[in-house]
């Protein structure tokens, strides 16, 4: 079985690039795509005949390079119009969304925004159907305002 790896390594590689390009699709973050391209670099060598040795050096070689080049000219080309680009919950904050269950000054209700719903609360009542924009947020609950 070893034997078959080392002589068909570049398919090896290939999984392995693969793989990486799959788990950076979860993550967004441009860290794991650095591993696929060092594993291209591993394939490329495997398939001109370097010993296993030599592939992992190029795969180790190339993913340093893509991770100290590669990613932060991706991080700063894809965020160039974003300076503080806010995240989470922050994101929110002058978003506006439907009331779908009345708010009012005693009771929270909730907001539709993009299809989750929050709860909300209000220094005035508010009907169901009423368009809101968010202002604030305290932990899982949003403060909003009509508009």
């Amino acid at each position: 079985m070893v034997e078959y790896l080392l002589q068909n390594s570049w398919q090896v590689w290939a999984v392995v690039a693969v793989l990486c390009l799959i788990l950076e699709l979860s993550s967004g973050d441009f860290f794991i795509i650095c591993f696929s391209i060092g594993a291209v670099a591993a394939v490329i060598g495997a398939a001109v005949g370097l010993s296993i040795y030599w592939q992992v050096g190029l795969f180790v070689l190339f993913s340093l390079l893509a991770i100290f080049t590669v990613r932060p000219f991706a991080l700063r080309w894809l965020h160039k119009n974003e300076p503080n680009r806010a995240t989470n919950a922050d994101a929110l904050l002058g978003r506006t969304g439907r009331v779908t269950e009345a708010i009012s000054v005693d009771n929270n209700g909730y907001v539709q925004i993009d299809g989750d719903l929050w709860k909300a609360v209000s220094d005035i009542n508010i009907p169901v159907g009423t368009t809101v924009r968010v202002i604030g947020r305290e932990s899982t609950i949003i403060t909003v305002e009509t508009l």
